[in-house]
């Protein structure tokens, strides 16, 4: 008998699609589906996730069928979760989880293993041109010139970097700035201010399109992005974990803060600065830090608020980058990679144009 015999079921065969979702500290989910007339069709959800009763992923199913396959992800998860009966328990996994699953099967959403992915080591730079490649390089992977990248900071003048919505008379001290010869620049991602003096940080910045987080909450990205220097930090003896919405710390305190900026290209960045040797008497001199910031942090002391990873570690700044760069590496395959001419120029460009500039500092007075 030959394959012709068969037609329609050798289509539905070649429609079959898969996806795969870890989720962060939880279970994995599976979806096989088919693709028939532009709709979902014979969705099966599995995984070694626990859900009662039993009866809910027929439920789950059957909610799915039928969907168009360009359903956003929002809408998948709430036809899961209004298909689900009264009472129903999911453990280490969600509706959105699922919603990510079948975005990746259709190839809506991405994995980390769908990407090349390079890594820039530590170059220093003036800190105008280092928040002048966020935006150069986030661009640039928006637009397929450039492939997914972490990139390391470094840099010799001390600064303050401060988000794109901060103010710059609410967050800076004028006195502890021209007193400690502070230069003050201004992210295009939002957050909080950052005391940088070089050596006493670890800066990186991801690059990556935004299909990588298809699915997921603004808050479920961040910890799922820095997955991978969770487990480095691990691997070196610190028990790290993220704070909601973008503090990182370990029982110790505070050691770092994240940030995000996503463009209307599909590039996104997602920018983390951890303190190693922080001078904490001097950040207090620079930074208006208020009560109110405080607030709900369990500590009425700033210095108290940021953990030096040198003391928790005992080792250098560079080999706990190497420790961040070799797991990076390991997870992903990821490539070394350097800046391009045209890049660094680009951003020289954008320092006299914009970062450089009092109207882009002063934007929010």
């Amino acid at each position: 008998m030959t394959e012709s015999a068969f037609p329609a079921r050798d289509a539905a065969a070649k429609q079959r699609l898969h996806g795969e979702y870890k989720v962060p500290g939880g279970k994995l989910v599976v979806v096989d589906l088919d693709v028939v007339d532009g709709a979902l069709a014979n969705v099966s959800v599995s995984g070694d996730f626990f859900l009662e009763p039993d009866e809910a992923l027929a439920d789950i199913n059957r909610a799915l069928t039928g969907l168009p396959e360009t359903t956003p992800a929002k809408d998948l998860a709430a036809a899961v979760t209004a298909a689900l009966p009264a009472g129903a328990v999911l453990f280490g996994f969600s509706a959105d989880a699922v919603a990510v699953t079948v975005r990746r099967a259709l190839a809506k959403a991405t994995s980390w293993g769908d990407h090349d992915w390079n890594i820039i080591a530590p170059t220093v730079l003036p800190t105008e041109i280092n928040v002048a490649l966020d935006e150069v390089l986030t661009e640039a992977v928006g637009a397929g010139e450039r492939t997914p990248t972490l990139r390391f900071w470094d840099w010799q003048e001390p600064s303050v970097v401060i988000g794109s919505f901060q103010s710059v008379q609410n967050e800076v001290d004028p006195d502890g700035v021209a007193k400690h010869g502070i230069n003050v620049v201004r992210r295009i991602s939002g957050g909080g201010a950052m005391f940088m003096e070089a050596g006493n940080c670890i800066t990186y910045s991801l690059y990556l399109p935004q299909t990588l987080v298809d699915g997921l909450s603004f808050a479920d990205s961040y910890p799922f992005l820095d997955a991978w220097v969770m487990a480095a930090l691990e691997k070196l003896g610190i028990n790290a974990f993220y704070i909601p919405l973008n503090d990182i710390a370990t029982d110790q305190g505070k050691i770092g803060g994240a940030a995000q900026k996503r463009l209307a290209n599909g590039g996104m960045l997602h920018h983390v600065t951890m303190s190693y040797d922080i001078d904490a008497d001097k950040m207090v001199e620079v930074l208006r830090i208020g009560k109110e910031k405080l607030s709900d942090k369990g500590t009425r002391s700033a210095k108290k608020r940021v953990d030096p990873l040198r003391r928790q570690t005992g080792l250098a700044r560079m080999a706990i980058i190497e420790a961040m760069i070799e797991v990076f590496s390991q997870r992903y395959g990821a490539t070394p990679s350097q800046l391009a001419g045209h890049e660094l120029a680009a951003a020289e460009e954008l320092v006299a144009s914009k970062f450089g500039t009092e109207e882009w500092l002063h934007r929010v007075p």
